[in-house]
């Protein structure tokens, strides 16, 4: 009998690419982000990394595009079936969850930064792509829980202040998380 080949698909390829980019990318930001740096971590050549997308910044779409996929997939589903107030809590946990992978939030933070920096040398493109994946994420959000603007802008809102104290390290009994209630779901 044969033994099972182990090669991956092209497609589960570019899926390791994706999730190896996410992790430089996290730790180092867009600029300090070598192809190496994501190919050795793939176990691939650079060259083959380079049959898999055309250019970094391809890779880096991707990775961006793969980050918030997930957190409006997770979105969904935890709202599915709720609205309002209990969208919104569902939603909050959901994300609590998430984050709980520093690698997605920190690749979250580096979307935002590598956007800016890309615009301040004149490639506006990658900024439009992220502004266009954040505008979908909104409406997503908007239409899953039957929020206002203002309801969504107050979500987000309180969703960035989560990004920055987690980001900034700040521990779950310091008093500035006084008011949230993640521990009484669990977390």
């Amino acid at each position: 009998m044969a033994k099972a080949s182990m090669r991956m698909t092209a497609e589960e390829r570019r899926e390791s690419v994706i999730r190896a980019a996410m992790v430089e990318f996290a730790e180092r930001g867009y600029n300090g982000t070598s192809t190496q740096l994501i190919a050795d971590r793939v176990g691939v050549s650079q060259p083959y990394l380079f049959r898999i997308f055309p250019s970094k910044r391809a890779i880096f779409e991707a990775a961006a595009r793969r980050c918030m996929d997930d957190i409006r997939e997770a979105f969904v589903a935890a709202s599915e079936g709720l609205s309002g107030e209990d969208a919104r809590e569902a939603m909050s946990l959901a994300y609590i969850d998430l984050i709980a992978d520093r690698s997605r939030l920190m690749m979250q933070m580096q979307m935002y930064v590598s956007t800016a920096a890309a615009e301040a040398a004149g490639d506006a493109d990658v900024g439009e792509i992220v502004r266009g994946m954040w505008t979908d994420l909104w409406d997503t959000v908007t239409d899953a829980a039957a929020m206002t603007q203002e309801e969504t802008r107050e979500f987000f809102s309180q969703g960035m202040l989560i990004n920055a104290m987690v980001a900034m390290g700040f521990p779950p009994e310091h008093r500035l998380w006084q008011g949230f209630n993640f521990e009484d779901k669990g977390h």
